[in-house]
């Protein structure tokens, strides 16, 4: 396994981002942050320096809606921590309703953020590993993204279903290089997302677990992993063959 000494988190001012940032702390790994609120970034970094003098955290405010602000945010970090090892799409948004509802601006917003936005970190973080011909990728997807859901997670599904599409194609495109491309699939853990949607969440991990979960995948830079493992590598396989009708009865 190759150690990843600088790397660069998406969203990371809360929920499984900033999870990821502690455990890499932890690790020994110097980090590279970014999400819109940037005083909860300070008060991360802050808390992370004091208990591991020994790493570097760097932060920038950062929307990654603004497709050149995250080019450039990349370049900064880079020209800060000398270089970047990985690089972890994680920002995401969870918002949506049923199509044909009126909540087309939320779907958008989702879609927009989920894919596009994640099109335009990719673009930012291979152009910088191809330059180098060394790197590893890593973009948050979704369980969800296995195949089409219904009612308030349709347009978020779709866009994580781009999302996995995408790195797999720039997996396939990077082969026998030292470039390496994971696609995580986590299911239901806790955050910020998971608390607004309200109600009851099935098999919800807690935060703590599941950002341990995503970083040991993260660490052994397989291609695709479903997080945490258990119970959902073995339903990704009942999921893409549920009938319809069973399916919209249990999401």
């Amino acid at each position: 396994m190759v150690v990843r000494s600088n790397i660069v988190i998406t969203g990371a001012s809360s929920g499984l981002g900033e999870g990821m940032a502690r455990h890499f702390a932890a690790l020994g790994r110097d980090l590279a942050l970014c999400a819109r609120r940037r005083e909860r970034l300070d008060t991360l970094a802050a808390e992370l320096t004091e208990r591991y003098p020994g790493i570097r955290v760097v932060v920038r405010e950062l929307d990654v809606n603004d497709h050149d602000r995250v080019f450039e945010v990349f370049d900064e970090f880079r020209a800060e921590l000398g270089t970047l090892d990985r690089v972890i799409v994680n920002a995401g948004l969870g918002k949506g309703q049923p199509i044909g509802t009126g909540a087309f601006g939320a779907n958008r917003q989702t879609v927009e953020t989920n894919l596009v936005a994640a099109l335009a970190q990719c673009e930012a973080a291979m152009t910088i590993f191809r330059e180098r011909n060394a790197g590893h990728l890593v973009v948050v997807s979704s369980f969800s993204a296995l195949r089409g859901m219904p009612r308030n997670i349709t347009a978020y599904a779709a866009s994580k279903a781009g999302a996995s599409a995408l790195a797999d194609g720039i997996r396939v495109d990077t082969l026998n290089t030292p470039i390496r491309v994971t696609t995580l699939l986590p299911g239901y853990i806790e955050s910020e997302m998971t608390r607004r949607s309200g109600g009851r969440t099935p098999l919800l991990a807690d935060a703590g677990t599941g950002a341990k979960a995503l970083v040991r995948a993260i660490e052994k830079e397989r291609p695709r992993a479903y997080i945490p493992a258990w119970p959902w590598a073995p339903l990704s396989a009942l999921v893409r063959v549920l009938p319809a009708s069973l399916l919209r009865r249990i999401t």
